[in-house]
């Protein structure tokens, strides 16, 4: 073998040894970008009614409503939730009167990272409102502190992967692309609200596909462009299919409140401890699991307790119209020495989502809650419609 062929044989090995990471197996973890933001909000509701052998008709209607929008950037991440639920129902007791309960929370933070772009230290604002039925005031709150970490939301390389799957099994594309092209394409569907800015709701879906095609362009992916049916492939896939946010990483709070005003109208400006931490982990490309936690106390001159409260999800992806959601939803409520008594709940629930589109789907939903205030397990299950609004 002479000089000439040994070079030849080296580069092609070179060549083929690059291609083949560049094309090695494309996880959620290979979006990393700092600039980010995604938005949920819901309407759920479920109604039943019992007309069998009892006093009279029993019926029990619920009616909630989450919102959570998170925007991250390379110096700081903002996050605002919100939600209300409120319930009415009636007993089979002959006689029996209906009752109603209704709660609503907002809940809003600041991380502000020392160092832009980074995973590491931060100071943080924080600020939460709260209000039940037949309370005598609201609860309000606000803290400072510091804090460690950082999670990413890594819904639009998700998107990307659904998207660049759907083409190739169309044969839009010509082979499987670099880890390079999925992330440039993630960057443009993580853009979408820029599109709605600029050129309007009705038709920035034209102007941003067609950044996606160029992306596939520039990649060798395909030659001119993609053909009418991968236009119609990417806006289905874009526009019609929900794909739950998924979010990578972790970070941990700790910092010190004051609570402005409380539920029972006592005297505010007492000082509060405040710890709290979040993982979150895509399993594989179609499960999600988080945890969230927060440890919470409020010193007083005559009660001091503290609130204990974890929540762990786990979503799986079925098919791409079937989410199965389960949550464990821990509270623990430690009295203070002069007043009340310790409280733990449990609440373990499981929910079938099927999406009739992209904003209305179908709900079946287990539920068990066991509380020091039940003697036994409180069972239910429930059929019912939820609406996506954003």
């Amino acid at each position: 073998m002479n000089v000439k062929t040994k070079l030849a044989t080296a580069v092609s090995v070179a060549i083929m040894a690059a291609a083949g990471s560049a094309n090695a197996e494309v996880t959620l973890y290979d979006y990393t970008e700092a600039t980010s933001s995604y938005e949920d909000a819901y309407i759920d509701g479920s109604f039943s009614a019992d007309g069998g052998n009892q006093g009279q008709t029993s019926y029990d209607a619920d009616l909630s409503v989450s919102y959570d929008r998170v925007f991250s950037s390379p110096n700081r991440n903002i996050g605002i939730t919100a939600g209300a639920e409120g319930s009415v129902g009636r007993g089979a007791t002959e006689g029996a009167g209906s009752s109603s309960t209704y709660s609503a929370n907002v809940a809003a933070t600041a991380d502000n990272y020392f160092r832009p772009g980074s995973k590491g230290a931060f100071w943080y604002g924080s600020g939460q409102l709260g209000a039940v039925k037949d309370a005598e005031n609201v609860y309000s709150k606000i803290g400072v502190g510091l804090g460690y970490g950082r999670v990413v939301n890594v819904t639009p390389m998700a998107k990307s992967m659904r998207l660049i799957e759907a083409l190739g099994e169309q044969g839009a594309l010509k082979g499987t692309p670099s880890k390079a092209t999925y992330v440039s394409v993630a960057n443009i569907i993580a853009r979408e609200s820029e599109y709605k800015s600029k050129y309007g709701l009705a038709s920035y879906d034209q102007y941003w596909i067609a950044d996606i095609e160029k992306a596939l362009m520039a990649s060798g992916q395909i030659g001119s462009g993609l053909k009418a049916g991968g236009v119609i492939k990417a806006n289905d896939v874009l526009q019609n299919e929900f794909i739950s946010t998924r979010r990578h990483g972790w970070l941990v709070r700790a910092g010190m409140g004051v609570v402005l005003s409380n539920y029972d109208d006592s005297d505010g400006g007492d000082p509060s401890l405040d710890i709290g931490g979040e993982y979150h982990r895509p399993l594989n490309n179609q499960t999600q699991f988080s945890n969230v936690a927060l440890f919470s106390t409020i010193y007083s001159d005559d009660d001091t307790g503290y609130n204990v409260y974890n929540n762990m999800t786990l979503t799986r992806e079925i098919t791409d119209k079937i989410d199965w959601e389960n949550s464990w939803l821990l509270n623990y409520s430690k009295a203070g020495d002069d007043a009340g008594v310790d409280s733990t709940t449990n609440t373990l629930t499981s929910a079938f989502r099927y999406y009739l589109d992209n904003q209305l789907d179908l709900t079946l939903t287990a539920k068990a809650t066991k509380s020091d205030a039940l003697d036994d397990v409180d069972t239910s299950l429930n059929m019912g419609v939820s609406y996506r609004l954003r």
